[in-house]
């Protein structure tokens, strides 16, 4: 295993050229200490765990030393942010120092969270507190955990460095792991220079680094089955988001990755007290990304997406625009089907049920629409009603701290009589539900 080094570093996307991304490197902090180190996850990017722990990974991991064979970029990027197009954001304060290839077989980007200013900053510090670096990594290696593809943390550091938010706050890096950070924003900002030669790049690294057997297999043409594979990634992506009550708080379309992984865990949470319009976002005043606004919205980002592609699509069709419009429109009118179909099975599993149907649809819409009106707990109504299927003597200790409400009684009879009527036993159901 190596370091981070040097035999198996990689940076493709810098070779598709100096207009997508700048040169930066990392602005080195005063006393690094290494908070966590995910060594699985190290072992899984053919990475040596003990190298990354020592003081010069430590170095390496702070941005304090960085050997001379990584050239660190900072990616440029487009978005609409709360619904505003911004044609110019970037990594503000995320350095991208190459990519590794994992024992999977795909390579995934290597990314400084924190590590300091960069061209796309703004009037930011390109720094971090050492409060959301810990959030990320918990939050990012527990949707791992929940088999939701996404993003991954590799390391959190402290920089021994203050950084000026509501007040003095320790400062942090995060090492990020992702297949790759290329966005819907990416595109959009080709897209919106008329650039289209980048794009058609774009698309091109895009199809061979993340889709290219979805592609191969596929009867489209590229550009065409590019979309198609992204809608269904997404689609499911965020189903699988719902599902677990999990609210992403701030999808704007620079923080939707093509590669179809969750990024960015700024003002997220899991659901408690169910209500479908929820926010977690302070600026989020009008509930744009409410809970039950996400499924809406990612076809929304994905409107943008298909924008930036059409010409593609178009010349692929032999300039045929109005062709290309009509896939295109097919495309993301089927990303609500996707995400239903994902979601209802997600939440026929989660009451036992191996898959969808017009029997177990309405009992899994009647339980969301019980849980809003008393305000139960997303995850703890769900357990309840596993544990409510064990014999007395397996039953755990969520009923001595979470009771369902009376009004759950008919509901609850009619979910064990469709069970039975399946001839889906107690212990079996109990399995899908865990």
């Amino acid at each position: 295993m190596a370091l981070l080094s040097f035999e198996n570093l990689q940076h493709s996307y810098k070779q598709l050229g100096e207009q997508f991304y700048s040169m930066q490197a990392p602005t080195p902090v005063t006393a690094p200490m290494l908070i966590r180190l995910n060594r699985e996850l190290a072992e899984q990017l053919n990475l040596d765990p003990a190298a990354l722990a020592s003081e010069e990974g430590l170095k390496l991991l702070a941005g304090n030393a960085i050997p001379d064979n990584i050239e660190p970029i900072a990616t440029v990027y487009a978005g609409h942010q709360f619904g505003g197009w911004n044609p110019q954001l970037g990594d503000g304060r995320a350095i991208l120092l190459g990519e590794v290839l994992a024992q999977d077989g795909r390579r995934y980007d290597i990314q400084l969270k924190g590590a300091g200013r960069t061209p796309y900053s703004r009037m930011g510090d390109g720094r971090s507190p050492i409060g959301p670096v810990i959030r990320e990594y918990l939050v990012s290696e527990a949707m791992a955990a929940f088999g939701v593809p996404t993003t991954r943390a590799l390391a959190a550091v402290a920089t021994g460095e203050p950084v000026m938010r509501e007040g003095l706050l320790p400062g942090g890096i995060l090492t990020r792991v992702a297949q790759s950070h290329l966005r819907v924003g990416t595109m959009q900002y080709f897209s919106a220079r008329g650039d289209l030669e980048s794009v058609k790049a774009l698309a091109d690294y895009v199809i061979e680094r993340h889709y290219a057997e979805q592609i191969e297999q596929s009867r489209e043409e590229p550009y065409t089955a590019l979309l198609t594979s992204i809608v269904a990634a997404q689609a499911q992506l965020i189903a699988q988001w719902m599902s677990l009550g999990f609210i992403h708080g701030v999808m704007n379309t620079d923080n939707m990755l093509l590669c179809g992984e969750t990024v960015d865990y700024g003002p997220c949470a899991f659901m408690d007290s169910y209500n479908p319009m929820k926010v977690f976002s302070s600026i989020d005043t009008q509930g744009r990304y409410a809970f039950a606004n996400q499924a809406e919205i990612g076809r929304w980002n994905l409107s943008w997406l298909a924008q930036a592609l059409l010409p593609l699509m178009a010349q692929a069709e032999g300039a045929d625009e109005q062709s290309a419009l009509k896939k295109a429109e097919a495309i993301l009118e089927n990303y609500s089907n996707i995400f239903m179909g994902h979601y209802q099975h997600l939440l026929a599993e989660k009451l036992g049920f191996a898959e969808a149907s017009e029997e177990v649809n309405p009992l899994s819409l009647k339980l969301l629409q019980l849980m809003a009106e008393e305000g139960a707990d997303f995850s703890l109504t769900f357990r309840t009603l596993a544990d409510h299927l064990a014999p007395p003597g397996e039953r755990q200790f969520l009923n001595d701290i979470h009771t369902l409400p009376d009004t759950f009684a008919n509901w609850i009879e009619a979910w064990q009589a469709l069970l039975g009527g399946k001839n889906i036993a107690p212990q079996e159901a109990r399995r899908l539900m865990n």
